[in-house]
């Protein structure tokens, strides 16, 4: 399930780092803490949307209301996660003064064979914990070696959910990525970035990652779709990394106000 949670933006003008999922993740982990879902990892979310301009300070919000997008397959932890939240008044998010407004369902797209994506949040094909150095090299995004490598930390979160049998797993084998081809050269010819160097940090230490932006169509099963679109795709979704949506999402995102269950809320 994924849901748009609108905030009202109290101080106009104010920033957060370009790069701020290290701020919402935090905040994310405090609003589990002391809880059954404290810990949990099986969940992703974007960065704020809104009206913004880029300074050399950060990225500075001037509209009224700013947007995040979670995202997990478990009803019961976003329930939980938007009870916690809208209990806070107000949220201090970097320099943003946040007051929870409302929350949206979006409703996912029709999975079939292939489906054009768009990365909302960078994706990290590769887990730094076996090599550090290895997780902050350049990877083209065009070479079987990168789908490689999101096929198999794909199949690995899919084995660890819980949630599909080993013949299932073994029927996923057809897996590919292809980027948007005339996207890289673009980027490339305007000598711009789409892959750029992220720090993170977990349990198990500090690391500097590398993390891919770009439009590309994925082929795979529709079950495999689906999980990457609700629990992220890549490494360290609960950390704000690999969140995907359809292109041009925007003209064909249908929503719904979103209810929580009351027998779940908080409190």
């Amino acid at each position: 399930m994924r849901v748009r949670i609108v905030f009202l933006l109290k101080n106009k003008g104010s920033f957060v780092p370009f790069y701020h999922q290290s701020l919402l993740s935090q905040m994310t982990e405090d609003l589990l803490t002391d809880s059954e879902y404290a810990g949990r990892t099986d969940y992703t979310f974007s960065g704020l949307k809104g009206q913004t301009k880029v300074s050399k300070n950060g990225l500075h919000f001037f509209s009224s209301r700013v947007t995040l997008v979670f995202s997990a397959a478990d009803t019961d932890l976003i329930d939980f996660l938007i009870g916690r939240l809208f209990e806070q008044k107000e949220l201090e998010l970097g320099g943003l003064q946040l007051i929870p407004e409302s929350v949206e369902q979006e409703f996912l797209p029709e999975f079939t064979d292939s489906i054009k994506c768009v990365c909302i949040s960078p994706i990290v094909p590769i887990d730094p914990a076996g090599n550090d150095l290895f997780a902050k090299k350049f990877i083209s995004p065009d070479t079987d070696a990168f789908s490689d490598f999101l096929y198999e930390s794909t199949m690995l979160r899919m084995e660890r959910s819980g949630t599909y049998t080993a013949e299932q797993i073994a029927s996923f084998y057809k897996f590919q990525v292809i980027p948007d081809k005339t996207y890289l050269q673009k980027i490339r010819e305007g000598e711009k970035k789409f892959a750029r160097i992220y720090p993170v940090s977990d349990n198990f230490g500090k690391y500097e990652i590398r993390g891919y932006t770009f439009p590309f169509t994925l082929y795979c099963a529709p079950e495999v779709q689906n999980f990457l679109f609700t629990c992220g795709m890549g490494y360290f979704s609960h950390k704000g990394f690999g969140m995907l949506d359809i292109t041009n999402a925007d003209a064909s995102r249908k929503t719904e106000s979103y209810l929580i269950n009351e027998s779940r809320q908080v409190g």
